[in-house]
């Protein structure tokens, strides 16, 4: 404890923390929420788990084509706990998208979308889609004879948008059909792009509403 308090006045000495934190730390919460106002919260820490356990998989995963299931099967195996951490990503990756459908459900069933809030409703559709996108670019990693079969159906899905279906899916696939320029991809997408993408949207959703304040019900 005596170290943490020592790194903290250090860093309030250089960069006058105490303040802002005290403020955040400090705002009452307003009496009308309930449990269902978690919902939300509940996504950011599925997020979190994704990020961490997504890390810890990522020093043993090998994207390419000959090696990725090979390198699944070694950690499923030979890692310790490297089942139950890649089981605790796969799962915590549909609870994320759940509870993101539930906090979006309870944002407009209260109507909080509406001004001055439509921009945090916009970032936060965003985010679900992101959050979508995030499960489908995943989803192809393990390339098993499933993910490979998904991954093909919903490229075809894309594939029939109307007049930029074909370039998103040849996008997609790196070509015409899954190899491993489609891999490469979709490890980018999911440890590069994605994230980043995120993070903004994330820090833009929470500044808005820590601006605006948690809407009241309609």
């Amino acid at each position: 404890m005596n170290i943490a308090r020592k790194v903290f006045q250090f860093l309030d000495r250089r960069y006058r923390i105490r303040s802002p934190l005290e403020y955040q730390l400090n705002k009452r919460i307003p009496s009308h929420l309930g449990w269902t106002n978690c919902f939300g919260g509940i996504t950011f820490i599925c997020f979190m788990v994704q990020a961490i356990t997504g890390i810890l998989l990522a020093f043993f995963y090998k994207p390419t084509f000959a090696e990725a299931y090979p390198s699944v099967l070694a950690i499923m195996e030979e890692v310790p706990f490297g089942a139950f951490v890649r089981g605790l990503h796969a799962w915590t990756a549909n609870a994320m998208i759940f509870m993101a459908i539930l906090h979006m459900l309870k944002v407009f069933s209260i109507g909080a979308y509406r001004p001055p809030r439509e921009f945090t409703w916009v970032s936060g559709v965003l985010l679900f889609f992101i959050t979508v996108t995030f499960g489908f670019s995943g989803y192809l990693l393990p390339l098993n004879e499933l993910s490979y079969w998904a991954t093909t159906v919903g490229t075809q899905i894309a594939a029939a948008f109307p007049l930029v279906g074909e370039y998103a899916q040849a996008f997609l696939l790196g070509g015409s059909s899954i190899t491993g320029e489609t891999l490469t991809r979709f490890y980018a997408l999911h440890v590069l792009v994605l994230p980043a993408v995120i993070l903004i949207l994330l820090a833009a959703h929470f500044a808005m509403i820590r601006r605006q304040g948690i809407s009241e019900p309609l």
